[in-house]
């Protein structure tokens, strides 16, 4: 591991330097929203239709909502959610089903998108919280949290051992769509292209502006007038995520600090962590979005042991040290630029 001071960061914004806000004849442009943020698509095609595009991207997206979104009072995750055991789920379900059972079990349990109750009865969710979450109740909702009370059938269904559990790929989601429309893109042959979901990014080929690979930026967010980066990244054929709580802490009115908190989905306590970000390089996206969030609730020696581990995964965190300083630690693979 490769560690180094930092000056001052408490949020990540990706930044693509690289691409053009501008539609030019090298670089074409798709924006829009999806998933409850942003998202962006660049690339290298002079002879694809833009229009044809945004309707093939905006069909992609309406049957991963269909599938997985919580805010559609009918998808499929959220019947499953209210008790329907009848659901046939799609095959993106399955696959971001099983993905979430492969991380579960490789982060030891760390990573579980069924702790939703807990994040909220503690307060960092979106549903209102006291902020106290008394030993009674904690043990109640770990009753029905836990990725080892469901399972996927052969017929295709989903299984709960408590009606009360309920799914939340938001962890997954982003990055498996950012890959359903890389693998869309390369369908069309088109061999150099950014797809970017709320941060969540899969690049090849090369930036049609500078005709080398895509960088991404890192934004310091303490900063002013002027803008400035934390780091840079060359991206190629490669996907990125990254997690943080740097929108999730309190300030510490006597000393100042940070009181940055994660849920630990194994006990159900809510514990102060130093991680304040992380972010993961993997070959697909689906895979990046799940380990960054996993790296944001493991102990931190852990995770730095479980993806050095990885032959497939590199990492970059940002913590928060004993003195209140931020520092930057890479993994030993993490491209230094």
């Amino acid at each position: 591991m490769v560690l180094k001071k930092l000056f001052s960061c408490s949020v990540l914004l990706l930044f693509l330097i690289c691409c053009d806000s501008d539609h030019t004849k090298e670089n074409k442009k798709i924006n829009g929203f999806a998933l409850g943020t942003s998202y962006s698509i660049s690339y290298a095609d002079l002879s694809l239709n833009e229009n044809i595009l945004e309707k093939e991207v905006d069909s992609i997206l309406k049957i991963i909502n269909s599938s997985m979104s919580t805010y559609l009072p009918d998808s499929d995750i959220s019947r499953i959610n209210n008790g329907d055991s009848l659901v046939i789920v799609d095959k993106h379900f399955q696959k971001v089903y099983n993905t979430a059972k492969l991380v579960w079990e490789k982060t030891g349990g760390y990573f579980d998108p069924t702790v939703g109750a807990l994040v909220n009865a503690y307060g960092f969710g979106p549903e209102p919280s006291a902020y106290v979450v008394s030993d009674e109740m904690r043990d109640e909702i770990l009753t029905y949290t836990g990725w080892d009370k469901t399972y996927l059938t052969t017929k295709k269904t989903i299984q709960k051992t408590n009606p009360k559990l309920s799914f939340d790929f938001n962890a997954l989601a982003k990055g498996y769509t950012v890959d359903l429309i890389s693998d869309h893109l390369r369908s069309k042959n088109i061999s150099s292209f950014l797809v970017e979901i709320g941060g969540e990014i899969v690049a090849q080929g090369f930036s049609p502006k500078t005709k080398k690979v895509w960088r991404i930026a890192i934004d310091d967010p303490n900063q002013s007038e002027e803008r400035k980066f934390i780091k840079l990244i060359s991206l190629n054929n490669a996907a990125l995520a990254t997690s943080g709580n740097y929108r999730k802490y309190k300030i510490n009115k006597e000393t100042g600090k940070r009181s940055v908190h994660s849920i630990n989905p194994k006990t159900g306590n809510s514990f102060p962590t130093e991680v304040l970000s992380a972010s993961v390089l993997a070959e697909t996206c689906m895979i990046a979005d799940a380990y960054a969030t996993a790296l944001m609730v493991m102990p931190f020696t852990d995770s730095m042991a479980l993806i050095e581990s990885e032959s497939n995964l590199e990492a970059y965190w940002i913590i928060e040290n004993e003195d209140g300083g931020v520092e930057e630690i890479v993994s030993s693979g993490f491209p230094s630029e």
